[in-house]
Formats: C-alpha cells, structure tokens, sequence
C-alpha cells in the first residue's frame, strides 16, 4: 500500500484526473479522489493521492506545497490515517 496525501484549498474544478497528472510528475500515482459534497455531488475543495512511493511522496510535497493547480495555491501534506467517526444512519439507510 502507498503512502496518502491530503491535497487542500483546491478549485473546485479540479477533477481526479487533473490531480493524478500533477503529482504523476514526481512517481506513480496509485489513487487520486476528489471529495465531493454527498448532496451536491459538487467538490468540497480537498482530496486525497495516494502514490506507491516514498520518495515521490515526499517530492511531491515539497514542490507542489503552494504551487497552482486550477488558479488555486494548492495545500499539500502527508495524510494521518484517522478512524472515521460513527456517524448516525441518514433516513434512507434507515428504511431499507
């Protein structure tokens, strides 16, 4: 498994694809995602890539913190696995 990293202050235009071209500069990208909101299915501005090694994460990092990706200075750091919090069942999943 790779190593994660939390893409922040994106445009919302930014797709998975145009974040996998930016960092596939630096090593092989294994994911890019982009969150999006679940009502609006609009993005909500951050993502995540996850690349196969440590050094191209670590290059990335360093060249892409505050760089511009899609007219936004990009924020980028390393990813901290954190649980998900339990979050309460939405009406829908309650009624299947």
């Amino acid at each position: 498994m790779g190593k994660r990293i939390y893409v922040g202050n994106m445009s919302y235009n930014t797709t998975p694809d145009g974040l996998r071209s930016a960092f596939a500069v630096y090593g092989e990208v294994v994911d890019a995602t982009v969150i999006t909101d679940r009502a609006t299915g609009q993005s909500r501005g951050f993502g995540f890539v996850e690349m196969a090694e440590e050094e191209g994460v670590r290059s990335a990092i360093a060249e892409l913190n505050g760089q511009s990706l899609d007219g936004r200075p990009i924020k980028v750091s390393e990813a901290y696995d954190r649980p998900k919090p339990d979050r309460p069942a939405s009406r829908s999943e309650m009624y299947q």
